[in-house]
């Protein structure tokens, strides 16, 4: 196997990996194989950043999800859509609702549309923790990828793209 030149700013703990298992599995392909365990461990990284900051504002994994997807809808929503932004049954979100507004993170408002249903609203004590979660990772986010110039960001967006749009599509026996 020829040696290959690394790029710039060395080797990581999947280069070991990879040279490691190459002799195991001859027909490995190294670059597949360096791809997949990073972004393995580039994603295991992330939520491990993300679950620290929803401890770090108190919050569990339910709650900040339910925060985001109403943020997501600029702040309102009623719980039909919600229920179908977190793939849950409606019950489901009817409790997460109850837990938020005992929190003060969000409120029940008469529907502006519809004077039979109930909207859920973001409060600024919800917006303040969820916008306080998201700052944490986003920060690693940019830290991580601020390694790369603009035009590498935009390159490696549109390489994941094309990756990701094979994954969605369904498989063939």
């Amino acid at each position: 196997m020829e040696q290959r030149e690394r790029p710039e700013g060395g080797q990581d703990w999947t280069d070991g990996h990879v040279a490691r298992w190459l002799p195991v599995l001859p027909s490995l392909d190294p670059d597949v194989e360096g791809a997949v365990t990073r972004a393995k461990l580039l994603a295991n990284h992330l939520r491990r950043v993300r679950e620290k900051s929803l401890v770090d504002f108190d919050l569990q994994r339910p709650e900040f999800d339910t925060l985001h997807a109403l943020a997501g809808r600029h702040g309102r929503a009623v719980p039909s859509q919600l229920a179908e932004d977190l793939n849950l049954a409606p019950p489901s979100v009817t409790a997460r609702i109850d837990a938020l507004v005992a929190r003060g993170f969000v409120r029940r408002t008469p529907s502006t549309e519809d004077r039979r249903r109930v909207d859920i609203e973001l409060t600024e004590q919800g917006r303040a923790a969820w916008l306080g979660a998201m700052d944490v990772l986003g920060h690693e986010e940019y830290r991580l990828l601020g390694v790369l110039s603009v035009d590498e960001r935009r390159t490696l967006a549109d390489l994941l793209r094309r990756v990701m749009i094979a994954a969605e599509r369904p498989s063939t026996p």
